[in-house]
């Protein structure tokens, strides 16, 4: 497949589950972690002031009656980065989404993934590369039913031995 729909194109198409694994400590740049590093924080009143088109298209999902989860496995003690993401989490959560987190401690004996993803209905996965150091490097689309359905149970596995967002403290 040569050209790869957009996020909000694949979760506007789903009808029941969209899943999502992320298992870098450090991702790319990103202009509001770096003004959470300077001291700026969110004010979680003033919702116009985070709220994104990407929080949008989760809770018109979650509305449609998708279930949207997130895992994220994690190096403890946490980067800076996961220490701000835990804290931009809220928005994810207000849009809807279900988020766990794994540190990776507790991952051992679990078969992990190599990319971080997104499954669509169990049917079609949106596969995330990136260079070492974290920045965005491209993206595939598989509907390969052997490498989505093994993805699929990684990340149920992975889900069931997650700690849910509200119970988990990044530090």
């Amino acid at each position: 497949m040569s050209l790869i729909p957009e996020f909000g194109e694949l979760l506007a198409g789903t009808q029941q589950s969209a899943v999502h694994l992320e298992m870098r400590d450090v991702y790319y740049r990103n202009p509001r972690f770096e003004a959470w590093k300077k001291g700026e924080r969110t004010n979680w009143d003033d919702r116009a002031s985070w709220w994104r088109p990407f929080h949008d298209e989760i809770a018109d999902a979650v509305a449609r009656g998708v279930s949207v989860r997130r895992a994220r496995i994690v190096s403890e003690p946490v980067t800076e980065y996961i220490r701000w993401e835990h804290y931009q989490t809220q928005a994810n959560v207000a849009a809807g989404e279900q988020i766990r987190w794994l540190p990776r401690r507790r991952a051992t004996g679990l078969l992990l993934p190599a990319n971080d993803f997104w499954i669509f209905d169990g049917r079609l996965m949106r596969v995330h590369h990136f260079s070492g150091d974290g920045d965005w490097s491209e993206k595939e689309l598989r509907d390969d039913p052997e490498v989505v359905e093994t993805s699929t149970a990684a990340f149920e596995r992975i889900w069931a031995r997650a700690i849910p967002h509200d119970e988990y403290e990044a530090k």
